[in-house]
């Protein structure tokens, strides 16, 4: 009862539309309203009025809060619903329909260029997304995600070339990467530090139920309209799902700005760049791209890796990522990453454990959904729910080890148990994922690397996030995934490198003298329509083949996950926002407490 009570108290509706002062009865509304507009114009000639990015959308918020009324908060939470239930819906069914999209133009080893290449824009991009929601507002960033969903859907759906398709899966990236980024600072702005953990999870709630309806969608859409139409009917569904969470947060800016509550500085477009370190991302983003990428692309060439092209974009990289550190130390005037979280333990663990972590994800699942229909004659909707019930698990994980953290106000020694767990779910998959293991086992594997990852990112959330003020959350949040995505870049890429590199070979090691070269090409670069019947010595030595190779990747990363989980601050969580700051995130805010905000509008130049 306690805790429902708890609950209940975190979602109600607070501000200063909930608990109106009691007006004397010798005031008249007309009276009322000039004196209101005094003690407006009062407070804000009192305060300082702060201008820096990373400081305004905080505020902003805030000053939402301030005016929302009753039934603001549910209209956001409603909003947030429709947005994760059409998010999971998309992310559980477009990201299948790159295997078919690359196949239909026998192009299967792409796969995991694109994989890796999106994993770093989603990596790369939340940074940036996270500065311009404080710069330009969330609302109007929602905008440019869900507009960058909307071209993409239409780009892969037209596609006529695997190039196009490439590129309209860059937009997909972009946007995939926004909309998430802002999805968990929204929640993360209106929870305090014990349901953190809870309430981060809880939006995620969609996806107990999407992978399993999609798995039927994507059986459905590749055995009748096809992938094209799969991807394209979401140009529809998404802007519809996103309009309820983009209204509602931009009507409640407008009543914050008509109240006084929200100052308007008008930019020029160099300082808007400036204010979301346009030279820092190019440098981040650029770096990382340049090395990664090459890992994968490199086998595809006779020589690999003595290739000219190649050691010259590593090397690119090298220096990039080597200049990134004195830019944003002495150059940048508000950094994609802020060098001072470096020095904190609480936010360079996690990062670290979300980078390891997710390398080892990356390598060993990149290529599950296809291994399971080569190796294990799965259809289209049983490799779907193979590849989506790790996600499942970890989600109500993620809900329960919420709960706990609410109960004990602690987290680092449930971390260290998810490592743990994390590490025997590896080991337990060496032994299970094989050509010859059951269903069921392969399942158990899924079920219990999703315990351990369920409790990892929990974990990595809360214990960087309330050891920052209100005004950085968006900034420490994006380190987090930042780290959590280039992981799993690296991860992608390593299961490419050993894909192109050896698959090849096997395939003809296992097929024999029979098999000529034109066979051999058609089955790596393709699992659809060229695959020997199955049953058949053929279909066998191709099963072997694929074995062979997704049991390669490194699983030794979960080791030192395990070994940095010991060092994690054990903070305890209080029922503020943060540690840096004691003011409950329910309580009713007042006019001066939102002041502080400066919301930037472009000026021509």
């Amino acid at each position: 009862m306690g805790l429902m009570t708890a609950l209940k108290a975190q979602l109600s509706p607070s501000g200063a539309g909930d608990t109106p002062t009691p007006a004397s009865p010798s005031a008249t509304a007309d009276e009322k309203q000039p004196e209101m507009m005094k003690s407006i114009e009062g407070t804000l000639q009192q305060q300082n009025i702060y201008t820096d990015p990373e400081i305004a959308g905080a505020a902003k918020i805030e000053a939402i809060e301030s005016v929302w009324g009753k039934r603001g908060r549910y209209m956001l939470y409603l909003g947030l619903a429709m947005m994760m239930i059409i998010f999971e819906l998309d992310n559980s069914t477009v990201g299948t329909y790159l295997t078919y999209a690359t196949s239909s133009f026998d192009e299967l080893s792409m796969l995991s260029t694109l994989t890796t290449a999106a994993s770093i824009i989603l990596a790369v991009f939340k940074p940036p997304i996270a500065k311009m929601s404080d710069v330009i507002g969330r609302g109007e960033t929602y905008i440019f995600t869900v507009s960058c969903f909307i071209l993409s859907y239409i780009l892969c759906a037209s596609s006529a070339t695997i190039n196009v398709y490439a590129g309209g899966y860059v937009l997909y990236a972009i946007g995939q990467s926004g909309t998430a980024m802002l999805d968990a600072i929204l929640i993360c702005d209106l929870t305090s530090m014990r349901w953190r953990g809870f309430s981060y999870n809880i939006i995620y709630l969609p996806f107990l139920i999407t992978p399993w309806i999609s798995g039927v969608i994507v059986d459905s859409v590749v055995d009748g309209i096809g992938w094209r139409w799969g991807i394209g009917m979401f140009a529809i569904l998404m802007p519809v799902c996103a309009a309820t969470i983009i209204t509602t947060l931009l009507v409640f800016q407008r009543r914050a700005k008509r109240a006084g509550l929200v100052l308007v500085e008008r930019i020029t477009i160099y300082e808007f760049c400036s204010r979301i370190d346009l030279g820092g991302t190019i440098l981040l983003s650029g770096g990382f791209a340049m090395i990664l990428l090459p890992i994968t692309l490199a086998a595809t060439t006779t020589s690999k890796w003595q290739t000219p092209w190649v050691d010259v974009l590593v090397a690119l990289g090298v220096v990039a990522l080597i200049c990134l550190y004195p830019y944003e130390k002495w150059v940048a005037k508000h950094p994609v990453v802020p060098v001072r979280y470096f020095s904190n333990l609480a936010v360079v663990i996690p990062v670290l454990i979300a980078c390891l972590d997710n390398m080892g994800f990356g390598s060993t699942h990149t290529y599950l959904y296809a291994w399971s229909i080569v190796s294990h004659n799965m259809s289209a909707r049983n490799a779907l729910y193979l590849a989506y019930v790790n996600g499942v698990v970890q989600c109500l994980t993620g809900m329960l080890v919420g709960t706990l953290m609410y109960r004990t106000r602690s987290f680092k020694w449930i971390g260290v148990a998810g490592a743990i767990i994390r590490l025997i779910g590896y080991g337990v998959m060496i032994r299970l994922r094989t050509n010859h293991s059951s269903v069921a086992e392969l399942f158990v594997v899924q079920f219990i690397q999703g315990i351990g990852s369920g409790i990892i990112e929990t974990v990595n959330i809360v214990c960087s996030q309330i050891v920052v003020p209100h005004a950085e959350l968006a900034q420490v949040t994006a380190l987090i995934f930042l780290g959590a995505f280039l992981g799993d870049g690296i991860g992608a890429a390593i299961a490419g490198g050993i894909y192109t590199d050896t698959l090849r070979g096997r395939l003809a090691h296992h097929l024999g003298s029979s098999a000529n070269a034109t066979e051999i090409n058609e089955l790596y670069d393709s699992i659809t329509g060229v695959l020997p019947t199955w049953g058949t010595p053929e279909r066998l030595a191709v099963d072997e083949a694929y074995s062979d190779v997704i049991t390669i990747a490194a699983l030794a990363l979960s080791v030192p996950v395990v070994v940095l989980a010991f060092f994690m601050p054990n903070n305890r969580l209080g029922d503020g926002r943060n540690l840096m700051e004691g003011v409950e995130p329910t309580e009713t805010k007042q006019p001066e407490a939102a002041v502080t905000d400066a919301p930037i509008e472009l000026a021509e130049k």
